[in-house]
């Protein structure tokens, strides 16, 4: 039952559920990603975050941006844990569902240019950015329970079977890596402008869990899980005390030389009483001995079984004792807090219509540390101090102008995943990468007029983690994204932006093999995203 308390042992690993982006880290940053989906090599605003080399390419001027975004995700977990053991002890519901919200999404972004130079800065959730809410729980918790009854199926000699169970479980975490950058751009000549900044990442995460209620018993007598142990603990306390007295009193037979007789022997040579002898007999017909066994019995054979049944009657009691204070209600609330620094190199490269656009973000170290309010779990000491780094990246793009009113552009995003220590998931496995996480995104743009232009764009990731990687907890999809929108010029100061985008992910299968009676099962994990963003920008002069 000490394994009971892991389960809320894997909310170190949510740190927000993927939207844009790779394991961690978040890119879609403007509304106009989300119409377009290829952005890395924008000379638009939010190239500050995208493509900040290309920056120098903006007219003179003072510019700001503000972007919202809001985003659903859905997580379904399915398991098949206890469908094909014997006992069979499925968990309580065929499906876990997670339900991800972040109705506030925002990036900011501003830059100030003059000639040859442009200095920028831009805010937004570089991770994270939403809480995510599980009201059932997840297979991971309700696993730590359900292995348990198989091995209380021996309660029933002593009058507590258990053969099924209940508990209330919830979990909410929620995660914010806020990333506040800052850097210039210089232009060298006509052709080739390069950047150098960084961003700092201050970080929240919160988790609030339960595991509540827990019951034990049968099906239709269900019973505080607490009281149920304790009770059959007394029950087998009793029991052994008396096997206990029954093999001291049948020592003192085989002491006087009678050990090799029959209970009925000893009782025909007056050494014990026909109610002795009846009181003997009864109590190993309460240990499962048929009436031909104990007949045919020595003295010494039945005291061996009285000592033993005590001996392991004791044991039981105080297992159960030791089990009991497990189940009792168990919760967390945690805040983890933190930072890191982000250093950011990019080169932008104008040739006639087509502009190219690389940039390159270092490995992000973060360190996080625990305030806990409530820990029933021991997992969370309060002032614990953990790392959660962000992946380097490197990212590029170019656009085309095809005409003067159509423009395609491409992207892409390599994810330098295998250069993190991820740790460990919730079933204590290391959590590795058989490559690196990658995206390819192709976007196009058409300006029905001078001030109208839709657009639209399908982006494709292919995640590197390997399936020890996965859990419920934290898992990583393949996946592909298509969006769509509109900018609209309003006048020469101002534009506005709105897209949306799906993403959809493939499902993903881990193994599990355990002891019997569970053996060989399988987890289905599999979710779904889909977002709205909208954003202004603004030439102040």
């Amino acid at each position: 039952m000490k394994k009971l308390a892991a389960f809320l042992s894997g909310a170190l690993l949510i740190t927000g559920s993927a939207f844009a982006g790779g394991l961690l880290t978040k890119t879609n940053q403007s509304a106009q990603f989300v119409r377009m989906l290829s952005r890395n090599a924008s000379t638009d605003l939010d190239a500050v975050y995208f493509n900040p080399a290309g920056l120098t390419q903006l007219k003179d001027g003072f510019y700001f941006s503000l972007h919202n975004q809001t985003i659903f995700q859905t997580k379904t977990i399915t398991s098949e844990f206890g469908q094909n053991s014997n006992p069979k002890m499925p968990l309580l519901y065929d499906k876990y569902t997670g339900d991800v919200k972040a109705p506030v999404f925002p990036s900011a972004f501003a830059v100030y240019k003059k000639n040859n130079w442009a200095f920028s800065a831009g805010f937004g959730p570089n991770a994270g950015g939403g809480s995510e809410t599980y009201d059932n729980g997840l297979p991971s918790f309700e696993k730590q329970i359900a292995r348990i009854v198989p091995k209380l199926s021996g309660l029933s000699a002593l009058g507590y079977p258990v053969s099924n169970y209940s508990v209330d479980i919830s979990f909410e975490g929620t995660s914010v890596f806020w990333g506040i950058q800052g850097g210039a751009t210089y232009k060298i000549n006509k052709a080739i402008s390069v950047y150098l900044g960084a961003r700092y990442v201050p970080v929240v995460n919160t988790y609030n869990g339960s595991i509540a209620n827990i019951k034990l018993g049968t099906a239709s007598a269900l019973q505080n899980g607490q009281t149920y142990l304790t009770s059959a603990a007394a029950a087998a306390t009793t029991k052994s005390q008396a096997t206990g007295a029954a093999a001291t009193n049948l020592q003192k037979l085989v002491a006087a030389g009678a050990g090799t007789f029959t209970l009925a022997q000893v009782q025909g040579a007056g050494y014990i009483t026909a109610d002795q002898k009846a009181q003997f007999e009864a109590g190993l017909q309460q240990l499962g001995l048929t009436a031909a066994q104990i007949s045919a019995m020595n003295v010494t054979t039945a005291q061996t079984t009285f000592a033993t049944s005590s001996a392991y009657l004791a044991g039981t009691a105080a297992t159960l004792n030791a089990t009991a204070p497990g189940l009792a209600d168990k919760n967390v609330d945690v805040k983890q807090t933190g930072g890191g620094v982000t250093p950011i190199i990019g080169v932008d490269i104008h040739l006639d219509k087509l502009n190219i656009g690389l940039k390159y973000e270092h490995m992000t170290i973060i360190g996080l540390t625990n305030k806990t309010v409530v820990d029933g779990t021991g997992l969370f000491p309060d002032g614990q101090k953990t790392n959660n780094d962000i992946p380097a990246i490197i990212a590029g793009g170019a656009d085309y102008q095809v005409t003067d009113k159509l423009k395609v552009s491409g992207s892409f995003n390599v994810y330098m995943d295998k250069n993190v220590n991820w740790g460990k998931n919730v079933y204590l496995e290391e959590r590795t990468i058989d490559k690196n996480y990658v995206e390819l995104a192709f976007g196009a743009e058409y300006k029905l007029s001078d001030k109208f232009a839709i657009s639209a764009g399908y982006l494709n990731s292919n995640t590197g983690v390997s399936e020890q990687y996965q859990s419920d907890f934290s898992f990583s999809n393949d996946s592909y994204t298509t969006g769509l929108g509109f900018q609209w010029n309003m006048n020469e100061r101002l534009v506005f932006d709105a897209g949306m985008m799906l993403t959809t992910y493939k499902d993903c299968t881990k193994t599990f093999t355990e002891a019997a009676p569970f053996g060989t099962y399988t987890e289905t994990y599999a979710k779904d995203t889909f977002t709205v963003g909208f954003g202004i920008a603004y030439k102040i002069f």
